[in-house]
């Protein structure tokens, strides 16, 4: 039997994920048999930019042959830096605060628009991008670096940059998280963050952004799994399934017609709350589009059978669904079209990986990565009859949203290029007593410390480390890999640099500075707490 007209609807109000590089039997069905509309691909399903195409190319294929009437929208998480999914063989581009630290807007566009291109010629046709949260909680757990900065102005400007480009290379765009994730010290993967700012202070800060980027003809909006008292007085209610969020503000009050996403339902703010099927039909009749599941195909199945059921028992109506496809629908008929999609490549752009496109991306990463600190002229250092030692902490996962496929930290590597002779002691993370002890040993054979730290926090043995190898009387540098905040925790240190992501391209970026092969030129883009 045939799907009705309104269950063809529904699935086209789905974003669904899968495991492997290849399409999974059950997103084929899912395909084939629900109409579901659209798929998010996660680290996991990207292998070489041919693997990828290939991919993609299979996946609309299996929606042509289904017969539905445009091409599926597949989407992915390319914010750049530290969040990012494309793999080998593609450029390695800025992130958002290296962006920020340029001070150049420009900057946003072009990473935009070559962003953008390398997307579309792997079959990516929508990229959850830009952020636009103002990062101005120093202690937030899951925005910081993936933000321009902590001013709305410099958020906004730049996040303009940033959608035009991306746009401008024929790529969807996705404003988030609507209507702020900035001032929150909470992970909504993890819990329900609650931002209680007044509606005044919201609208100066968290939504400005959002209003100039809705002016400029944002495609979609995805929302926040945070709970904003202001705004919704129905306690702990998240904005992805509130009215008064998505119709009430968004929709009415800020007049955007595009479309609105979901950001995962079976992130914990959701699926351990009113569970992500229920919080799928929530999302809905709040007046969301589109509803994003991105793991579990069980859950796939009952929030298409919650929903489908809802609509039986007239929980909500047909008017709702048809109002969410017309405008899913709108987007696809702009940036998709079976006529333009090419489904028998045969091989991937030359443009994707390309070395003019890592030229451009080195140039930004040189007017990003910044010297924070360099009291008497400790940089940069001699490349000859100067000894070096890098110590620094192995990387691990800081954030959900991370790509644990992308979290290597090789700032040994970056340093040797430039100086083959200076020697690396890789800690663990958090660095143990034992390890603290053997560096500052190890320490005085040395002319120069260089200190890599990784995201410290309040109590933290990064902090001992630092401190150790400083007292001990070594001449100090530290370089903070990901996040500029370090620096907080060591006011003494006399020469400081910020990468502000522990990209390789970064740290090279960071090393040729140190030691006098680059001149970099970044700003930081955040002021530091001062923590005592």
């Amino acid at each position: 039997m045939g799907l009705t007209d309104i269950q063809k609807k529904v699935g086209q109000l789905m974003v669904f994920g899968f495991k492997g590089k290849k399409a999974s039997p059950e997103i084929k069905k899912l395909i084939r048999e629900h109409h579901v509309g659209g798929i998010i691909l996660f680290g996991r399903n990207i292998g070489t930019p041919d693997e990828v195409l290939k991919l993609t190319t299979e996946l609309q294929l299996e929606a042509k042959n289904a017969g539905h009437t445009h091409p599926l929208l597949i989407c992915i998480d390319q914010e750049n830096g530290v969040v990012r999914r494309l793999g080998e063989g593609t450029t390695i581009f800025p992130g958002a605060m290296l962006l920020g630290a340029t001070e150049h807007p420009e900057n946003a566009y072009t990473i935009g628009v070559l962003t953008g291109r390398e997307l579309k010629a792997l079959g990516i046709n929508w990229n959850l991008a830009p952020v636009l949260d103002v990062n101005n909680n120093p202690n937030n757990p899951v925005i910081g670096v993936r933000s321009f900065g902590e001013s709305p102005e410099k958020v906004s400007l730049f996040g303009q940059q940033a959608m035009r480009g991306m746009q401008d290379a024929g790529v969807i765009t996705t404003l988030k998280h609507f209507p702020g994730h900035g001032d929150t010290n909470v992970d909504s993967h993890l819990d329900l963050p609650v931002i209680s700012h007044s509606m005044e202070r919201l609208e100066k800060v968290e939504l400005k952004p959002f209003v100039d980027c809705i002016n400029q003809g944002a495609d979609t909006v995805m929302s926040a799994h945070v709970y904003f008292p202001a705004i919704e007085s129905a306690e702990n209610v998240p904005a992805t399934l509130s009215k008064k969020v998505i119709t009430g503000l968004l929709r009415e009050k800020l007049g955007f017609q595009g479309v609105v996403t979901t950001d995962c339902m079976e992130m914990n703010a959701i699926s351990e709350t009113i569970g992500t099927a229920r919080g799928g039909l929530e999302a809905l009749k709040a007046g969301v589009d589109l509803i994003m599941v991105s793991h579990l195909h069980t859950r796939h199945f009952e929030t298409l059978n919650e929903i489908l059921k809802a609509i039986e028992s007239g929980e909500i109506t047909e008017t709702t669904v048809d109002a969410a496809y017309n405008r899913v629908m709108k987007l696809k008929e702009k940036y998709l079209s079976w006529d333009e999609l090419n489904l028998a490549p045969s091989e991937v752009s030359p443009e994707v990986g390309s070395v003019n496109h890592e030229l451009e991306a080195l140039e930004v990463y040189r007017q990003g990565v910044t010297i924070v600190k360099n009291e008497g002229d400790l940089l940069p250092l001699p490349l000859r009859d100067h000894q070096v030692l890098v110590v620094f902490p192995e990387n691990n996962i800081r954030m959900q949203v991370e790509d644990k496929k992308y979290l290597n930290l090789a700032l040994d590597e970056a340093i040797r290029e430039i100086q083959p002779a200076a020697q690396f002691m890789r800690l663990s993370n958090p660095p143990t007593d034992e390890e603290i002890e053997d560096a500052v040993l190890k320490a005085k054979e040395f002319d120069t410390v260089v200190i890599g730290t990784l995201t410290v926090q309040d109590g933290d043995q990064q902090v001992r480390l630092v401190e150790a190898l400083q007292k001990d009387g070594n001449r100090v540098i530290v370089i903070a890999t990901r996040s500029p905040y370090d620096l907080a925790y060591f006011p003494t240190i006399p020469a400081y640099i910020c990468t502000y992501e522990f990209t390789y391209p970064a740290l090279k970026t960071a090393a040729a500075a140190i030691f006098g092969q680059k001149n970099v030129k970044g700003k930081m883009p955040v002021t530091l707490p001062s923590y005592s």
